[in-house]
């Protein structure tokens, strides 16, 4: 028990970025059920795509699911060597919750068809999730180097 707690200790100060973490889970196991009914109802068989079309709420819920499917895996190696390496609480907290932020306004943004298809708002709330994960692993490196 006493070692159980020593390692809650030393990963509670990691709050936010493990709450972005299984959030982003949550996020991720929801947005498929959902895109997946929207794509049953075009008569798509499972693992189908919809056609290319951004004019389609379909093609933008199956766009929103595979933006996030496409960057989770990511997000959650740099997260954890961010953490394991012993990087700032502060900045790892920080950079994991704004990219959770930001995988949400890219789901909203897309399943409301914001924007055009690229260069616009859709691109840069991508980069900027992008981004928090190339942040989180430079200061994973440093923090070990």
């Amino acid at each position: 028990m006493g070692q159980q707690n020593n390692m809650m200790e030393q990963f509670a100060a990691y709050g936010h970025a493990i709450v972005a973490m299984a959030g982003t889970a949550i996020f991720g196991l929801f947005l498929s059920p959902l895109s997946a009914m929207r794509k049953s109802a075009l008569g798509l068989a499972p693992g189908c795509q919809p056609e290319a079309d951004y004019s389609s709420s379909v093609y933008r819920w199956h766009r929103a699911y595979l933006n996030l499917s496409e960057t989770t895996g990511f997000f959650v190696a740099c997260v954890a060597a961010a953490i394991l390496a012993g990087a700032s609480p502060f900045w790892v907290n920080l950079f994991a919750s704004i990219f959770f932020v930001s995988r949400l306004v890219l789901a909203f943004v897309h399943i409301k068809g914001i924007g055009k298809p690229d260069m616009s708002v859709r691109s840069f709330t991508y980069v900027a999730g992008w981004l928090m994960c190339i942040l989180l692993a430079l200061m994973a490196i440093f923090a070990v180097l």
